[in-house]
């Protein structure tokens, strides 16, 4: 397993770069992801846009003014804390690189690295609007197509969905976050994926509808994105073993057509430092299971983007709006329930039954996708444009 990028890169190609130690692998897989999913739900916006599916919304702005001190200063922050906290990586003795977490959120840093970077963003903000101005600043009126608010819908997605998942992790394990508060709210590990699911289509939602955007239109434009997106980020939930896999697995009941690895692992060097000490490792991560286990993320990264094709395959073919959205709810929800069959998780009291959280709000998906595709069917489809 690789924890973050300086195990990955020493491993694989022999480069010995402690400042990857900054990097984690599950947040590199995430970015991937978010960046991904950005580029497939802007294809599939521009595509509806040219069926006529959506219409531009008219902005004024006002162009040729200075830069604001708030320009300014947001620059200034922005360049201040690159400086201070990125900047400085390649200056750390190497016990400092050690614990990359215990250097973010403390107070160390390059003063003079922030204060300089800082003022050279500010400079560049102040360079561009004074390349602009004009004698008499001018209001113009542009036209906002949907696929040019993917930045927005990304950003709020990310926002949104990472403050999603990470706070139903905590509800999910309350008593174990009662005793150890800051073990969840500054570990990069521990997201519910389905609480980041909820609060981000909530925000987009709001977004949407202030916008003037169809909401199911951008539902359907948005589903295959979301299955991408969930199939990579299960990767980067495997290659750092972040505690999602699945329970002790039987080598012996294996299918002859599996490797090994796929059926029972151990996940050696695993982020979370989980299990029994690895013989001859020192430092940190030099953990592993004592048993083998079912590999569960890798499992739902590979259904996932499988999934991904089979939604990106019909969405030329499902004309009723919403009908694409409500398939990706009972595909992703069937997913959920058949992996958490074989996953760890933690069980709840439930009317008398014991499922996980995420059993419960799988089986909640399912039945909203039935409902929504039932009811979305019996609208008339949309005429398209040729």
């Amino acid at each position: 397993m690789y924890p973050n990028l300086y195990y990955a890169f020493k491993d694989l190609f022999g480069l010995d770069w402690p400042v990857l130690r900054f990097v984690n692998s599950f947040g590199f897989f995430v970015a991937i992801a978010f960046l991904t999913a950005a580029y497939v739900l802007r294809q599939e916006l521009k595509r509806k846009s040219g069926q006529g599916l959506f219409t531009p919304s008219e902005t004024a702005i006002l162009i040729g003014e200075p830069a604001s001190v708030s320009d300014l200063l947001t620059n200034f922050v922005l360049g201040f804390l690159l400086g201070f906290k990125v900047v400085a990586l390649f200056f750390l003795d190497k016990a400092t690189m050690q614990d990359p977490q215990a250097f973010i959120f403390s107070g160390q840093g390059n003063l003079l690295a922030g204060l300089l970077l800082g003022f050279f963003f500010a400079g560049v903000k102040w360079w561009e609007k004074n390349k602009e101005k004009l004698p008499k600043p001018e209001k113009r009126v542009i036209r906002i197509w949907p696929q040019d608010r993917v930045g927005d819908i990304t950003m709020l997605a990310l926002v949104f969905g990472l403050a999603g998942a990470k706070l139903f992790d905590i509800f999910e394990n309350w008593s174990s976050f009662v005793e150890h508060p800051a073990d969840y709210l500054f570990s990069p590990s521990g997201l519910t994926m389905y609480g980041g699911l909820i609060c981000a289509a909530v925000a987009i939602g709001v977004y949407a509808r202030k916008h003037k955007i169809g909401f199911f239109a951008l539902a359907d434009a948005v589903a295959p994105a979301l299955m991408l997106a969930y199939g990579i980020g299960r990767i980067g939930c495997h290659v750092a073993g972040d505690g999602d896999w699945g329970i002790v697995s039987d080598l012996a009941a294996k299918p002859s057509f599996f490797p090994d690895w796929a059926w029972s692992y151990q996940y050696p060097h695993n982020v979370i430092e989980e299990g029994i000490p690895i013989a001859g490792c020192t430092g940190p991560f030099c953990n592993q299971l004592p048993a083998g286990v079912f590999p569960a993320p890798f499992y739902e990264a590979f259904s996932c983007i499988l999934l991904f094709f089979v939604l990106w395959g019909l969405r030329k073919f499902i004309k009723n709006a919403g009908q694409l959205f409500s398939l990706y709810l009972i595909l992703n929800g069937l997913e959920r329930f058949a992996i958490e069959k074989i996953r760890i998780n933690v069980k709840m009291n439930f009317l008398g039954m014991n499922p996980t959280q995420a059993e419960v709000i799988a089986v909640l998906l399912i039945l909203s996708g039935l409902i929504l595709w039932f009811r979305q069917g019996r609208r008339s489809a949309p005429v398209l444009q040729q």
